[in-house]
């Protein structure tokens, strides 16, 4: 039986926003602490190649996840936006169609990068042992993308509808598996990274069919692809997906610039940052998270074209990121000397680990603020404002920032400079969200009815832009 559907038209904003990113947050901490048990696992070896190694591959499978990201961005706004509009059987549909197409791009996009992991570990500075155990981590994890994209978008569904809760029971099983299999393949069977891989790869696809059973059980499942109904949800699928996907896609190229500027410093650098990389997504999950809860709030009240909800929502959603963002970093400053120590980290790998812990994490406000308008902009008609920021950001704002802090001060301006880059356009994204908003208005058509079901008219907003 279908469950209840526009939940987020009516109730506090605050709360809704509260709810939707813990609940989000747990599934993906769940991930992520998964992510950092791995690398105190192989931190456990002994092996400075081995930790380096998952650093370059680290950067690679963000690329990766950027694409599936970009597919569940899309996936989400659409069944929002039907949501809002009241239209149930259009959202049904487009699970479908929407899941399909991650399906057929996923295998295209991972059979590309697989053919190419050489080259592009060779791009990021990796040489030797390093870049050779790379790319054999990557050869086993990066043909289960088109799993790891059904969990995402099955997850942007199930938020879509409300329900976080079930979204983020699919992450923690599929975190629980990683758990459970990680000490049994790297050390029990001796596998070392390959253990941690094959991991890896049985959590992306626990995530998948996870994802996917609420769906098919509570809001009207998945059912045949119709070729009149893919056709004409390809242009809004990829009018909302293409920027979306360039966004994520900026993120990687930024870290992979990170990651070249810091292996002139050593592989200990890169252990570092590699730690950190690590450190930042489980510190700051419930940040991570905004951008997926807060899409389905604002999608929706959008689509009921409730523009003074829309404006409140952004506003709560910028408060609740400060908020956790204070609390969060406290805590970080406290324990920084035990999380140091639980990497064996010292020298220049401690004193990086000490800065992302200190005045660093209070900086990660401005990426929050940024993920915040990056929703705003999806949902709202803009996604390519998403995009010129994003690559603002890592490119000409960090390259320069990060070559001048590398400069100054060494391994650690690598991480200052990038931080920098999140103040400028962080600030120049709430500006930017605040103005959206209050144009968004004009944009609409003027009755609900007029997107109609054939999806012409979102077509025509989102290509637009």
């Amino acid at each position: 039986m279908a469950e209840p559907q526009a939940k987020f038209l009516t109730g506090n904003l605050f709360r809704h926003i509260t709810v939707m990113s813990l609940t989000s947050s747990v599934g993906l901490m769940a991930i992520f602490a998964v992510d950092f048990v791995d690398m105190i696992f192989i931190a456990m070896l002994g092996k400075a190649e081995l930790a380096a190694a998952v650093g370059y591959a680290a950067t690679v499978l963000f690329f990766t996840t950027s694409f599936g990201i970009g597919m569940a961005i899309a996936a989400g706004a659409l069944v929002a936006r039907a949501l809002g509009e009241g239209d149930a059987q259009l959202a049904q549909e487009r699970h479908t169609h929407a899941l399909t197409y991650g399906v057929v791009f996923g295998i295209v996009f991972s059979a590309l990068v697989w053919m190419n992991l050489e080259p592009v570990v060779a791009l990021l500075g990796a040489t030797g042992r390093t870049a050779t155990l790379a790319v054999q981590y990557l050869q086993i994890v990066v043909p289960s993308l088109p799993f790891l994209m059904v969990g995402m978008m099955g997850g942007a569904i199930l938020r879509a509808h409300g329900d976080a809760r079930r979204a983020m029971m699919a992450t923690i099983w599929a975190g629980l598996v990683n758990a459970v299999l990680d000490p049994i393949l790297i050390f029990g069977l001796n596998l070392e990274l390959t253990g941690a891989a094959l991991a890896s790869v049985a959590a992306r696809i626990v995530i998948a069919v996870t994802a996917l059973m609420p769906i098919v059980k509570h809001y009207g499942g998945i059912g045949r692809p119709r070729l009149g109904g893919m056709i004409r949800d390809l242009p809004p699928i990829a009018a909302i997906a293409f920027p979306a996907i360039l966004t994520q896609l900026a993120t990687p190229v930024g870290q992979a610039i990170v990651t070249r500027a810091m292996a002139e410093f050593g592989e200990a650098a890169v252990a570092g940052m590699a730690i950190v990389g690590r450190l930042s997504p489980l510190a700051f999950g419930v940040i991570f998270a905004l951008s997926g809860a807060v899409g389905p709030i604002l999608g929706q009240n959008f689509g009921a074209r409730n523009f003074d909800r829309v404006r409140a929502g952004l506003q709560s959603a910028v408060l609740f990121t400060g908020l956790v963002i204070v609390i969060v970093s406290a805590a970080l400053f406290a324990l920084r000397s035990p999380i140091a120590d639980l990497f064996s980290a010292t020298g220049i790998t401690r004193e990086m680990v000490y800065l992302f812990c200190g005045p660093l994490s209070l900086l990660f406000f401005f990426n929050g603020v940024l993920f915040v308008a990056n929703a705003t902009f999806n949902n709202l008609g803009h996604p390519f404002y998403s995009t010129f920021l994003n690559w603002g950001r890592n490119t000409v704002g960090m390259v320069p920032l990060v070559l001048l802090g590398a400069g100054l001060f060494g391994a650690q301006g690598v991480l200052v400079g990038q931080a920098l880059a999140g103040v400028l356009f962080g600030g120049l994204a709430w500006v930017l969200a605040r103005r959206v908003i209050a144009r968004a208005g004009q944009d609409m058509p003027t009755a609900p009815s007029e997107f109609g079901r054939q999806g012409r008219l979102m077509s025509l907003l989102y290509l637009r832009r």
